[in-house]
């Protein structure tokens, strides 16, 4: 756990968390908008949905967060004061995703095409987002002795719940060890980056690597939330918040994914749509 990167001298702090939430929002630009221009797409028209997207993102996790732990919200102005933290990741893919879907219509850009540029940098994003995570000490897993788990010292997130929780000894100075769940995300980003990577070079419509990811990252989202132990990410009957949504993500994209083989354009009659 390293939540602060660097004190300046000017009096400006580094924070770890937003230190590579920035990173990946750059790197993750950057890819998508590479990989737009590749696909016949107007590179400055995907540029400028980037910043919808990442509008889009940042309200719809901001949101989430108020919806599912109202109780950490000192009252409702609370609800706009993202710079205390808060924010779920899902809610973040389900804003920007609509964001993007406004913009692609009012601009007439094809929707599949572009969210299939999307979907590695949304990978890339996850995996160095993650990193982020594990520095500021959030999103901890449950206790466990395994061979790589971690101990965040006091003060941390964990060390807090598990005192809360009387699991710690009195003098403790670490949590207990616990499963590290967000390198977990972090690598199901990597391995999510590989396989859509390897769906893109073999689809023949467009819209099947997008679909793949979200496919992909609803099983290990909702395989991964089994692990977690953090309190405050609201829960919807047996199911954390996150496993809810990874079931309706699931179900939705595997249908769309079904229609696609019937409806959609080949990818090559989508791009010559896009560059008309």
């Amino acid at each position: 756990m390293h939540p602060i990167l660097l004190h300046l001298p000017i009096g400006l702090t580094i924070y770890a968390y937003g230190t590579m939430l920035c990173l990946s929002v750059i790197a993750g630009r950057l890819l998508a908008v590479n990989l737009a221009s590749r696909a016949g797409l107007d590179a400055a028209a995907i540029d400028r949905c980037c910043l919808w997207t990442l509008a889009g993102a940042a309200v719809g996790a901001r949101l989430l967060f108020v919806v599912t732990a109202p109780e950490q919200l000192g009252g409702v102005m609370d609800a706009l004061a993202w710079w205390k933290g808060g924010v779920v990741a899902y809610g973040g893919f389900l804003g920007g995703f609509l964001a993007t879907v406004v913009y692609c219509r009012r601009h007439r850009i094809h929707l599949l095409t572009w969210a299939d540029c999307a979907a590695p940098a949304l990978c890339a994003g996850l995996m160095i987002t993650r990193i982020g995570c594990f520095l500021a000490g959030c999103d901890f897993g449950q206790p466990w002795n395994g061979a790589w788990a971690v101990r965040f010292p006091a003060g941390s997130p964990a060390f807090e719940q598990q005192s809360l929780m009387g699991l710690l000894p009195a003098g403790a100075t670490q949590s207990l060890p616990v499963h590290p769940t967000q390198l977990y995300e972090s690598m199901a980003g990597l391995v999510l980056l590989i396989a859509v990577f390897a769906v893109r070079r073999r689809q023949t419509v467009p819209g099947r690597a997008f679909l793949a990811t979200v496919l992909g990252y609803a099983v290990l989202r909702g395989g991964i939330e089994v692990l977690r132990a953090d309190w405050h990410r609201g829960a919807i009957g047996p199911l954390s918040t996150s496993q809810a949504i990874a079931i309706v993500t699931f179900v939705l994209a595997a249908a769309s994914l079904a229609l696609t083989r019937r409806g959609s354009p080949p990818l090559h009659t989508a791009r010559t749509l896009n560059a008309a």
